[in-house]
């Protein structure tokens, strides 16, 4: 597709707008900028722009090139590791964990520096000592094991030392990859436990000490090395390494002309087809601000080329990759970690995720659609656009792999990590298929090696996780919490969800997605099951709100990273994408009070009626937020339409008709309104 006479026209287009850019936007030699965008190659900049709101990304380079090979054969060892032992089984719980934390510690005191002053070219000489602390953790796992698991709750000076060490070094690695957000958690909840017993009110507790809270991190599997440590061992692992291999094979690219060819020439199509790559890579990515990056450099100048502002630009970019962590199949992997605390299979899980997810790209596609009919915002010529057919010819292939993939989570009754390993290798051998799309040795040992380097963040902020759910369980705060949003609802489910909404979102803010999925569903979704509320819908609403925490102001790191793609301002691409993504904020209030929608007890026949209604209210509230259908809305309507939609809600047969009713009445004033200005005209 490369020689391609329409994808020279293409680069044309985009290269108009390339001198319109400023910041991280692609500026010098911006044919060649282009091509790189559309395979996911980032320029120096836009590197920058990651690093400065990522911090996950801000990693070293290592200028001696003995070590950057010895450690790049480190990390694909790391990645073999996992990935057989996957397959042929792991080694006893606790010795498995404590070598994956420990794998994960010292990859991470590696490439991540104590300070902005550290160096970014080699490991300092405090790092190895880290590092010698970190491989010595699972030594004395695995040659004290025995011992460890005889003295449980009775820990000698030697456990306690070691437990020491490795709440240390979980905390420090913590914040040098992700920030003082989740580190500063960690640590209020450590305090928590040790002086909890001084606090007034129903927050006291009986008190701990530092050799009961360290054994409980350390010497079984409800502190740090627990669930979400086993999740990160195991199901993410096998889906960033996943992620990496498809990366490699070139389905960034694929996604992108994919989406070009099937939205580029509609009304506002550039702003379609962020929605759409963001969606589809995001599915399989897991970091938003990557994401936006990854497909923002290549949309964002598209979008403000056919007259989006820049804002819009980057808020459209900004709330589709944030939704594509609630997308099936892969979810941001966090849908791992719902179906171990739920105990159920991750194929119900992706089930019960769909139709919420495409509630809320519906939401996003038709405000799109209808600023373009505002704006009057045409699409590019078909002619300078790629073709379905060539593009599907060219790379559609890779489609196998995710068909290989949902047959085995949803049809095949094997297990998600076979499952995993599988898709793996069909992703390799398939990409054979094509010499465009083909992967050498090195290819598949790259892939290998940055799966293990992109687990890293993951891994650390699932180890530090494990320290507040340590807290959580020895002291009972979950419980507390739960108590406590209950009483601020006055035991009114909608109260409840507001203070659980707004918690989730305060808790989410500059934390992971993923950890932020876990320490959410920690805290609030036992208030929601407490009022009757099924246990997924309860964790889907958490797993909501989490995410959304990386679009709302004042921390929007998805929407500050559009801005800097696009040289709007931060905090209004914030606004705007909040304004973007409403549907996906009204969406779980809906699943809750019409469970239907995630298809729990419900014959087809009643979740068809549930999933209409329910997409007739997001076309409603995208109407009354954008203000226009055929022709501008008037305020008073803009405010009846949205009354409508939350009729829809609830998913009772009364309110849908008032609903239903609501609809006819601003289609009809719609197009009188219309029909009227056409004869004006």
């Amino acid at each position: 597709m490369m020689n391609d006479p329409k994808e020279e026209k293409l680069n044309a287009v985009v290269s108009d707008s390339a001198c319109e850019n400023s910041g991280a936007e692609l500026t010098d030699d911006s044919e060649e900028a282009l091509r790189n965008a559309r395979e996911g190659i980032l320029t120096k900049e836009q590197h920058e722009l990651i690093e400065k709101l990522d911090k996950e990304s801000s990693t070293r380079t290592f200028e001696n090139p003995l070590f950057a090979k010895a450690f790049y054969w480190a990390c694909i060892a790391v990645s073999v590791y996992h990935f057989v032992t996957s397959y042929f089984g792991t080694p006893v719980v606790l010795k498995h964990r404590s070598l994956h934390v420990a794998m994960m510690l010292v990859l991470g005191f590696a490439l991540y520096p104590l300070s902005k002053r550290s160096s970014m070219k080699k490991v300092e000489w405090h790092d190895w000592v880290l590092i010698a602390l970190s491989v010595s953790l699972p030594v004395y796992v695995w040659f004290a094991y025995d011992g460890i698991i005889s003295r449980a709750g009775n820990p000698n000076t030697t456990d306690l030392v070691m437990a020491t060490i490795l709440v240390l070094l979980v905390l420090e690695s913590a914040r040098r990859i992700t920030g003082w957000a989740l580190t500063s958690l960690g640590i209020v909840f450590i305090l928590y436990g040790l002086y909890g017993r001084g606090m007034p009110g129903i927050f006291g507790h009986r008190g701990y000490t530092w050799l009961q809270l360290s054994n409980h991190f350390f010497a079984n599997t409800e502190g740090i090395y627990g669930s979400s440590v086993s999740v990160a061992a195991s199901y993410i692992f096998l889906f960033i390494l996943f992620g990496a291999v498809m990366g490699k094979s070139g389905m960034g690219s694929f996604f992108n002309d994919f989406a070009m060819a099937l939205a580029g020439h509609t009304k506002g199509g550039p702003a379609k087809v962020s929605v759409i790559a963001s969606g589809l890579l995001g599915s399989i990515n897991g970091s938003a601000v990557a994401n936006v990056v990854t497909t923002g450099a290549f949309t964002i100048p598209l979008m403000k080329k056919t007259g989006y502002s820049k804002e819009f630009a980057g808020a459209v970019e900004a709330s589709a990759s944030v939704g594509g962590q609630l997308l099936p199949p892969v979810m941001g992997a966090a849908a791992f970690i719902m179906a171990e605390n739920l105990g159920i299979r991750y194929s119900v899980i992706i089930v019960h995720a769909a139709i919420p997810a495409l509630l809320y790209y519906l939401g996003i596609i038709i405000q799109v659609q209808l600023r373009a009919g505002k704006n009057g915002l045409m699409g590019l010529p078909r002619e300078q656009l790629p073709v379905a057919g060539h593009v599907l010819k060219d790379k559609g292939h890779l489609l196998i792999p995710i068909g290989v993939l949902l047959y085995f989570l949803l049809f095949s009754g094997r297990t998600v990590i076979f499952s995993a390993v599988v898709t793996i290798i069909a992703t390799i051998v398939i990409a054979c298929l094509k010499k465009s799309t083909r992967m050498n040795f090195k290819d598949i040992c790259d892939a290998f090696a940055d799966g293990a380097k992109a687990t890293v963040p993951v891994a650390i902020a699932c180890a530090c996780v494990g320290i507040i759910i340590g807290v959580t369980s020895k002291t009972g705060f979950g419980l507390t919490m739960a108590n406590a949003i209950i009483s601020l609802g006055s035991q009114n489910l909608l109260f409840t969800l507001v203070f659980s909404m707004i918690t989730c979102m305060i808790l989410g803010m500059g934390v992971p997605s993923i950890p932020a999925y876990i320490i959410t569903a920690s805290i609030a979704a036992p208030a929601l099951v407490k009022l009757g509320i099924p246990a997924i819908a309860a964790h889907m609403f958490s797993f909501y709100y989490a995410m959304f925490a990386n679009l709302t102001p004042p921390v929007a790191l998805a929407a500050f990273a559009a801005a800097g793609l696009s040289g709007g301002d931060p905090m209004r691409t914030g606004f705007a994408s909040v304004k973007l993504a409403i549907a996906g904020f009204i969406v779980p209030y809906m699943f809750i009070y019409s469970p239907q929608l995630l298809l729990i007890d419900t014959s087809f026949m009643e979740g068809l009626r549930v999933a209409a209604g329910a997409c007739v209210g997001v076309f409603m509230i995208a109407s009354a937020v954008e203000g226009y259908l055929f022709v501008p809305i008037n305020p008073l309507l803009r405010v009846v339409a949205a009354i409508g939609a939350l009729c829809l809600i609830d998913s009772g047969v009364y309110t849908d008709l008032i609903g239903l009713g609501v609809l006819i009445l601003l289609l009809s004033v719609q197009l009188f309104l219309a029909r009227h200005r056409r004869n004006l005209a």
